[in-house]
């Protein structure tokens, strides 16, 4: 079998066997194919899309190019969720416990973030204490007593798509459907989960700007779940505008708090309700979208859910107390306002900027290498469709360095006020095959 005969049988518009796409990715993780006969591929997979088997093979072929999670041992159906990011993002930190909360076991790997914030293990490490260094032994246990642990993956999952992102992301073929679509799909599933649930956001701060794509892109991800043996659903979501009111590690924190004791932003609690159910129900342990969206508002209501959280605090080490007492958590030495220029209402915001203005403060990385200041970061006041008079605090720039004006006139810049404006729709589809 040789490269070059690959390649152009795809330039060519034909389909590619299951062996020839184990070829190519066992040869490109081993460095016997080199990076220019690997772009010509991408290139021709871009401009010549694959068949749904295709995907699910070269999905396959990269989760089988490094180690698997086998989580066989934890007792119950283990139900994974994936967002395709976005800006104030806090849904896993409010939905672990939450789940976990009505027996449904969540085995959650997570990284560290690059970009507007931290990633799940840096928001939690805002917590005194926390620690995700488990043993899988150890995460297991936790899993089988308590229903919810997270660590950061270990071992070495899927190298063959960590090289591949790395050469799309130099040759123009990142915006590739089936070639997100199996990256982000073989991490889940190398993983280990025996379903998964997606949020696929779509709008200004998404990497899937228009919603034709989120759905292209989604109904591309659950056909590739599904034909692997994962039961898989996915949820197109509004990222237009930041989700919730906060944006920032130890900010974020908070807000999951004040949500899972009911408080929260309502954007933030219908779409946590909305992922979760469908995770409750790929669990098993409700029949329809009504029955476990009760449930797990039953949770918030009497308690369980935030004693849950307080339980997986507990357990990796961290200061249970920031529950009750949230100022425990990184404070910030200064807190801003951002007056409104004038009156009207909130029409346009474009949440990556914002996400943007966030990571100027230190609340994200630019680089790997980038320290977080876990403290930083921004609360908003008004969100799009509010009504807003000039003077009134748009939201609070919460810093540790006194001169910000860079960040101030970003913000200015990508917050809309005009004489009307109509709230955007959170909840676009619910993808099932």
């Amino acid at each position: 079998m040789r490269m070059v005969d690959i390649i152009e049988k795809k330039r060519d518009g034909k389909a590619l066997s299951t062996q020839e796409i184990n070829f190519f990715i066992e040869g490109y993780t081993k460095g016997t194919i080199p990076d220019y006969q690997a772009s010509a591929l991408a290139m021709a997979i871009y401009f010549q899309d694959m068949d749904e088997r295709e995907r699910a093979d070269l999905t396959l072929a990269m989760v089988n190019s490094g180690d698997t999670i086998d989580l066989s041992s934890i007792q119950g159906i283990k139900v994974d969720k994936h967002s395709t990011g976005g800006v104030g993002d806090t849904t896993t930190l409010v939905l672990a416990p939450l789940v976990a909360s009505l027996g449904v076991p969540v085995a959650k790997m997570s990284g560290r973030g690059l970009g507007h914030t931290g990633g799940t293990i840096d928001k939690l490490e805002s917590i005194k204490g926390f620690h995700v260094e488990l043993t899988k032994e150890q995460f297991i246990d936790l899993v089988n007593k308590d229903k919810v642990a997270v660590m950061s993956p270990s071992g070495n999952l899927t190298p063959a798509d960590k090289k591949l992102y790395a050469l799309r992301d130099v040759t123009g073929t990142v915006n590739s459907i089936p070639l997100i679509a199996s990256s982000i799909m073989s991490k889940k599933i190398a993983a280990g989960a025996d379903a998964i649930v997606l949020d696929v956001k779509t709008g200004y701060g998404a990497f899937m700007k228009t919603e034709k794509d989120a759905e292209e892109l989604a109904h591309a991800m659950v056909r590739i779940g599904n034909n692997v043996g994962r039961k898989t659903v996915a949820i197109i979501s509004d990222m237009s505008q930041p989700l919730g009111f906060a944006i920032g590690n130890a900010l974020e924190v908070k807000e999951a708090i004040d949500t899972l004791k009911g408080k929260g932003p309502k954007d933030l609690t219908k779409l946590v309700l909305t992922l979760g159910s469908q995770m409750v129900i790929l669990a098993g342990k409700a029949k329809n979208t009504d029955e476990a969206k009760q449930m797990l508002l039953d949770s918030i209501n009497n308690g369980k859910a935030i004693a849950k959280f307080k339980e997986f605090i507990q357990n990796q080490g961290g200061d249970t107390s920031i529950i009750e007492d949230t100022s425990k958590l990184p404070q910030a030495k200064y807190k801003i306002e951002l007056p409104a220029l004038k009156s009207g209402y909130v029409s346009r915001m474009i949440a990556n900027e914002i996400g943007i203005a966030s990571m100027l403060l230190g609340a994200g990385r630019a680089t790997k290498d980038d320290k977080i200041d876990l403290a930083v970061g921004i609360v908003l006041h008004k969100k799009i469709g509010d009504k807003v008079e000039k003077g009134e605090s748009l939201l609070t720039i919460y810093s540790n360095k006194e001169n910000i004006t860079e960040v101030k006139q970003k913000l200015y810049d990508n917050i809309f006020i005009e004489d009307t404006a109509t709230k955007p729709t959170l909840i676009h589809e619910i993808i099932t095959d």
